[in-house]
């Protein structure tokens, strides 16, 4: 290491080696062909600045280089197709932008605050939120690999907003069935069986004749289906039985009748594509009814069971609920826990 002066070739040569500080692997730099002593130590100088440049580079590189980084090893972890796209997305569309001329180490925790709550104040809270999962997920990773050395994401707090969702009463659900059967609309033994049974669109779409017993009068729900996934476990993971109504038995008989292959709902493409939403609303619109999404008739769903009497708990295990949190807010929006207690007031 140093300057050499080779008398065969009649010139200097110069190299730097060093550890780095972090990985300690060695590197070096060297050049050759120097005419005088003098541009040899020039040279020596220089080439220390690029390798001490190049470790602070490896150490702190830029931030959109650690996202992506971030994200192929979120892939190799094997999380869901839609997480990683989320991630992926979120991140790109919020923070390439703001940082891409930023070093991980530079980042700040007072940056980071004004970030979301100055740059992200016209999102709602829960996209907020997100992004600061998403970002405390990326400085995580920094820190496993030795970019930084703490986590800089400032601890906030969000509201939560337990908002009552759009539901349709128990007559509305009947003429939405209605006018849909009336018109063979080919979303109606899908719409009747979210009705009857709560169950989440993946759930739906995956349903197969096996899990089906028509005597029993008893559904299995054990896989979901997303377009970007395709077919998984179920949310929670657990396999959970969904009771077959009386009044819907005799749909499902005809759909076992009639059945061409090893689902129990017909394969539409709209549905495929993740249609069901705007296909919903517009039959909605259509038939003067409250435009809600199709996740709504889950909801819808869980109100009338609620407002029936039947106890929450048998509730949240057909429906496959397991936050007790969630379950309350039907349970607010059904009305039973005030039920008959103004039934002793007596002031007229």
């Amino acid at each position: 290491m140093g300057i050499k002066y080779n008398e065969a070739k009649n010139y200097y040569e110069v190299s730097y080696s060093r550890r780095h500080p972090l990985t300690k692997q060695s590197r070096s730099i060297r050049r050759v062909g120097i005419k005088s002593k003098a541009e040899a130590q020039k040279v020596q100088r220089q080439i220390k600045n690029e390798l001490l440049r190049k470790f602070y580079d490896m150490s702190h590189p830029y931030w959109i280089e650690v996202v992506e980084k971030f994200i192929t090893h979120f892939v190799n972890l094997g999380m869901a197709n839609n997480t990683v796209i989320n991630y992926k997305t979120t991140l790109r569309a919020h923070t390439f932008e703001k940082w891409k001329f930023k070093r991980i180490n530079e980042i700040t925790t007072s940056e980071i605050r004004d970030f979301i709550l100055e740059d992200l104040a016209s999102y709602s809270e829960a996209h907020r939120k997100s992004m600061l999962k998403y970002l405390r997920a990326v400085f995580r990773f920094a820190i496993e690999n030795d970019f930084i050395q703490r986590d800089p994401c400032p601890r906030l707090r969000f509201k939560r907003k337990e908002k009552i969702k759009k539901v349709l009463t128990e007559n509305q659900m009947r003429s939405l069935l209605k006018e849909a059967k009336e018109q063979k609309h080919p979303w109606f033994p899908i719409w009747a069986m979210a009705c009857y049974t709560g169950m989440r669109n993946g759930e739906l779409y995956a349903l197969r004749w096996e899990r089906v017993d028509l005597k029993k009068r008893v559904m299995i729900v054990s896989e979901s289906w997303t377009k970007e996934n395709g077919f998984k476990d179920t949310k929670s993971g657990d396999d959970r039985s969904v009771e077959i109504a009386p009044s819907f038995l005799p749909l499902l008989e005809d759909l076992n009748n009639k059945k061409t292959d090893e689902f129990v709902l017909p394969r539409l493409g709209s549905w495929s594509t993740g249609g069901q939403s705007q296909i919903l609303r517009d039959f909605l619109k259509q038939i003067d009814l409250p435009i809600i999404r199709f996740h709504d008739l889950r909801a819808s769903w869980a109100t009338v069971m609620l407002s029936k009497g039947v106890e929450p708990i048998k509730v949240m295990a057909m429906g496959g609920w397991k936050d007790l949190k969630t379950m309350q807010i039907y349970i607010r929006k059904s009305g039973i826990h005030i039920q008959g207690i103004t039934n002793n007031l007596n002031f007229l």
